[in-house]
C-alpha cells in the first residue's frame, strides 16, 4: 500500500509539472518543485523572466491556482517565483530560447541562431555545450544538425548526474524540429581532476628572505671591493707622480727664493753698502798709486851708498 501511495504521488507531481511547463511555454520557465506543508501543497516556479510569469496584477498566477485546484484537485497550492541567477547555463532555458527563435525566423537562419546561443552559453563560463536539432531542417529530407564547444562528458556518473539536459520541440511549417541541449556547468567536479597541494606559505616566505639577506650581503661585499680598488689604484698613481715632480718643483723653486731672501737683508743696510763700495774704489786707486811712487827713490839710495866705499 505504502508502495502505490508513493509511485501515485510521484505521477501527480509529474502531471503538474508538466501542466506548468505547456501553460508557461516561451515564458523562461526552467524547472518547477513541489513541496507539501501543513497549509498546503507549495509549487515552486524557477524562471529567467518572472514578471511575465506573474502577469499584469497577478492575472497569470491566479489563473494557474484555479487550474491546478480543478485539475488536480488542490486544496490550497500557493505558487512561489524565484528567478535563475545564470540563464544562460540552463539548458531547458536555453532549449526554449532555440525553439522559440526557429518558430520566428523560419528554417533558413537555423546555424545562425545555433551558433549565437552556444557562443552566449560558452562566455557564460560554461566547460562545454552540444546542441542537436533534428528534422526537415533546411530542405525536405530530415537531417542532425551537431553544433558543440568546449569539453563534455558522454559516459559515466558525470554524464548522468552532472551534464545538465533539456528536450524540446519546435511547430514548423515543415514539421515538428527536435531540439536537444547538454550543457557541463564551471561548478562541476571530475573524478579525474587532481590539485597538486601547496607547500606552507610561512616556511617559503622563510627561505625567501633567507635568500634576499645573502643576495644582500654579496651586494655589499661587492661594493666594498669595488670601492677599495680604485682607493689603491689612486695611491700607486700617487706615489709614482710624487718622484718626477718633486726635482721639477725644486728646480722651480731655487731661483724664486734666494731673491726673496737677500732683498730683506739688503733693504735694511743701504747706507752701509754704498761706503763699503766708495771703501773699495778709494783702496783700488791707492794701489795703483803706490807701486809708481816707491821704487823712483829707493834706487838712488842704494847707488850713492856703493860709491864710497
Amino acid at each position: 500500500m505504502i508502495e502505490r501511495q508513493i509511485v501515485a504521488s510521484n505521477v501527480k507531481e509529474l502531471a503538474i509539472q508538466e501542466y506548468i511547463t505547456k501553460s508557461l511555454k516561451n515564458l523562461g520557465q526552467s524547472h518547477i518543485k513541489l513541496q507539501k506543508t501543513p497549509l498546503g501543497e507549495k509549487i515552486i516556479i524557477y524562471a529567467s523572466r518572472p514578471g511575465l510569469i506573474v502577469g499584469r496584477k497577478g492575472q497569470n498566477i491566479k489563473k494557474l491556482t484555479e487550474d491546478l485546484k480543478a485539475n488536480f484537485k488542490l486544496e490550497n497550492p500557493q505558487i512561489e517565483i524565484n528567478e535563475v541567477t545564470a540563464p544562460d547555463l540552463d539548458a531547458q532555458i536555453v532549449a526554449e530560447r532555440i525553439a522559440s527563435s526557429l518558430e520566428k525566423f523560419g528554417t533558413q537562419r537555423f546555424k545562425g541562431i545555433g551558433h549565437r546561443v552556444m557562443g552566449d552559453v560558452m562566455n557564460a563560463g560554461a566547460l562545454g555545450v552540444e546542441i542537436l536539432i533534428t528534422g526537415k531542417i533546411p530542405s525536405s529530407r530530415a537531417r542532425r544538425w551537431r553544433f558543440w564547444q568546449g569539453y563534455l562528458k558522454k559516459c559515466g556518473d558525470i554524464a548522468i548526474v552532472g551534464v545538465r539536459k533539456a528536450y524540446t520541440s519546435a511547430q514548423l511549417k515543415t514539421g515538428s524540429v527536435g531540439i536537444q541541449v547538454r550543457i557541463m556547468p564551471p561548478d562541476i567536479k571530475l573524478p579525474d581532476y587532481v590539485k597538486i597541494a601547496e607547500e606552507p606559505s610561512e616556511i617559503i616566505e622563510e627561505m625567501k628572505e633567507d635568500i634576499k639577506k645573502k643576495a644582500e650581503k654579496k651586494d655589499k661585499a661587492t661594493e666594498k671591493k669595488k670601492e677599495t680598488k680604485p682607493k689603491k689604484e689612486n695611491k700607486a698613481a700617487k706615489k709614482k707622480e710624487e718622484p718626477a715632480e718633486k726635482p721639477a718643483e725644486k728646480a722651480a723653486e731655487k731661483p724664486k727664493d734666494k731673491p726673496a731672501e737677500d732683498k730683506p737683508a739688503t733693504e735694511p743696510d743701504t747706507e752701509s753698502s754704498a761706503d763699503t763700495e766708495d771703501f773699495g774704489e778709494e783702496e783700488k786707486k791707492k794701489a795703483e798709486e803706490a807701486p809708481a811712487e816707491e821704487p823712483a827713490p829707493e834706487e838712488p839710495v842704494e847707488k850713492t851708498a856703493e860709491k864710497p866705499e
